[in-house]
């Protein structure tokens, strides 16, 4: 698959001003740890609170002031299925807004270099597994999460514009599921693992005897842990061009009963686990295709045991600062 847009992948310029959108989330702060541990001495981010993305003659402004030669998109409103479900319209319409304000404020003040971060997803509800990037739009998507999803897929789609209407060297990058230092444990708008690690902690600080989760625990899901998906972002700027989203991931997945057992041995829960059948699974399962990743070079390196023992270790070191 080819748009015909002229460029050669090189190393970027350390000097040169990067805007990390989203840089005090999950993945923009890794992002922004692995990108000044790799010498960028012109990091850009800007708070919530200082530059709403979703005002578009701020954010022109911002863009017009800063003029970035490198933009990286991690900023999103994320959330897991009770979020996804009860607030579809917010996670359509602020996605949507975020994306399209930073994309045309980037093509109009002529940024280089522009990475969008997805999410798995993009990918329909029963596609085969492996998910491979040829998947996207063959078939309907999970319904707990579509909207989102809606979003992100406009987001990929809009690279793949700029790329064919004004020969923009911008890529796509979609995530399996994430975690690590700084993600969101809040009880309503974390993700599954985050979720579980919360809620085994405090239970194993209050000895409680039984931990309820939800569904039947058969899904199947991948987790990378964020540290490593920031080194594929920088990976993937310095060595990919193309059309094509890219999954990053591990290429192995568990079932979400064997990372809550996981995730109880680590916080030394020793109680009762329930499942809750009546609440939704979502997705059966969800496993990257990473073959395009791997074959340019990149695979993840920290592994599941490992990076959930130090992400308890930073949860239980920031409890006064979580978000939510």
């Amino acid at each position: 698959m080819s748009d015909g847009v002229e460029f050669a992948p090189r190393p970027l310029d350390r000097d040169a001003p990067f805007y990390v959108a989203g840089h005090r989330g999950l993945v923009g702060g890794a992002l922004w740890r692995t990108l000044d541990g790799n010498g960028f001495t012109n990091l850009v981010g800007r708070t919530s609170s200082e530059l709403d993305l979703t005002d578009r003659g701020a954010v022109f402004d911002f863009f017009a002031t800063e003029k970035p030669t490198y933009v990286a998109l991690a900023a999103a409103k994320v959330g897991g299925i009770l979020a996804n479900s009860t607030y579809p319209v917010e996670f359509l319409s602020v996605n949507l807004q975020i994306q399209t304000n930073v994309m045309d404020a980037a093509l109009e003040h002529g940024v280089d270099r522009l990475l969008f971060l997805g999410s798995s997803c993009i990918y329909p509800k029963l596609a085969p597994q492996p998910l491979k990037e040829e998947y996207l739009l063959t078939g309907p998507l999970e319904p707990t999460n579509d909207a989102y999803a809606i979003a992100k897929i406009a987001g990929i789609l809009a690279v793949q514009a700029a790329r064919r209407q004004y020969g923009k060297p911008w890529i796509s990058a979609m995530p399996t599921n994430l975690y690590g230092p700084g993600d969101n444990f809040s009880p309503t708008g974390s993700h599954v693992l985050p979720a579980l690690i919360r809620r085994y902690d405090e239970a194993a600080r209050t000895g409680a005897d039984v931990v309820e989760n939800w569904g039947t625990g058969s899904p199947r899901r991948e987790f990378l842990h964020v540290d490593d998906m920031a080194e594929a972002c920088l990976f993937l700027l310095e060595n990919y061009d193309g059309p094509s989203q890219v999954n990053v991931g591990t290429g192995s997945d568990v079932t979400i009963k064997e990372i809550a057992e996981t995730i109880a041995e680590v916080v030394g829960y020793e109680g009762e686990v329930r499942w809750d059948t009546s609440k939704p699974d979502g997705t059966p399962q969800k496993l990257m295709d990473v073959s395009l990743i791997n074959d340019a070079g990149w695979t993840a390196r920290v592994g599941l045991r490992e990076g959930l023992e130090s992400t308890v270790e930073w949860y239980r070191s920031h409890q006064g600062e979580l978000r939510g």
